[in-house]
């Protein structure tokens, strides 16, 4: 475990690169005896300097919900991060590559709340109920700290979180069959990847609900009106200068971005 003077070393540090677009120096390589939950309490520090600094927190993202990553990672759960309102990019725009760090795409399922969640127990069910509309998402994320990476440094980071494309078609959470969306990640004209939505715990509904019952274990809730990525059923690209990338969703659409 961390002293809090090691961890506000950590969190003034991911602060920095946030602004400055410059990778730093990983916390697992500054303090090796690292845990979890210090992890989670560096990323929720610097969340709340971020919201200090004038960003309004507008919902949140899970990661690893595959199991083929969570095995990769070395953990049994996924992980979340914060979403802001400056994180909100429009389909079809063109994003400056110098803005980020070393920039991904992934393709996900975002679901936009009509009531609040709150755990403990809260389950898939509960989520379709609370759930006003799912809409196709493209979310950009970033890498803010050196490599190799360990879990604990991808939590401390946002769970890499930089952006949010949101397009296609919303729909209500009854009217499709959300557990098998397909997902086609392009990169200029080539596939990239491909990937089906059960491959988000079985349903992206179900991430949703860990994420519910996450929050809970720190007193926090989801509140009507947020934004919640559910994960991606699809491993993420590589940006470069120059690419424009598409993610097709089906009969949901397509959206797309640029970097320059």
């Amino acid at each position: 475990m961390l002293t809090q003077e090691e961890r506000q070393v950590c969190v003034d540090a991911l602060v920095e690169a946030n602004k400055t677009k410059v990778q730093t120096v990983r916390p697992s390589a500054r303090y090796d005896h690292i845990e979890f939950d210090d992890a989670y309490a560096i990323s929720a520090a610097v969340a709340k300097q971020t919201i200090e600094d004038g960003a309004k927190l507008i919902g949140y993202k899970v990661g690893l919900t595959s199991v083929a990553m969570r095995r990769s990672s070395k953990i049994d759960e996924p992980d979340y991060g914060y979403l802001y309102d400056h994180y909100l990019v429009q389909d079809g725009a063109t994003l400056k590559h110098s803005d980020y760090c070393k920039p991904r795409v992934e393709l996900e399922l975002a679901f936009i709340l009509r009531d609040a969640l709150e755990g403990p127990n809260v389950n898939m069910l509960d989520v379709m109920r609370a759930t006003e509309y799912v809409v196709p998402a493209i979310e950009l994320i970033d890498t803010r700290v050196d490599e190799p990476r360990k879990i604990y440094d991808t939590i401390a980071d946002n769970g890499a979180g930089a952006g949010i494309v949101l397009g296609g078609t919303p729909v209500r959470p009854h009217d499709v069959d959300l557990r098998m969306v397909p997902g086609i990640l392009y990169r200029n004209t080539e596939i990239e990847e491909t990937g089906v939505s059960c491959g988000v715990m079985g349903h992206p509904a179900n991430g949703i609900a860990w994420l519910v019952n996450k929050l809970h274990e720190i007193g926090e809730r989801l509140e009507p009106g947020q934004m919640l990525l559910a994960g991606s059923y699809v491993r993420p690209i590589l940006a470069q200068v120059g690419d424009t990338v598409r993610a097709d969703f089906g009969s949901l659409g397509s959206l797309s971005i640029r970097f320059e």
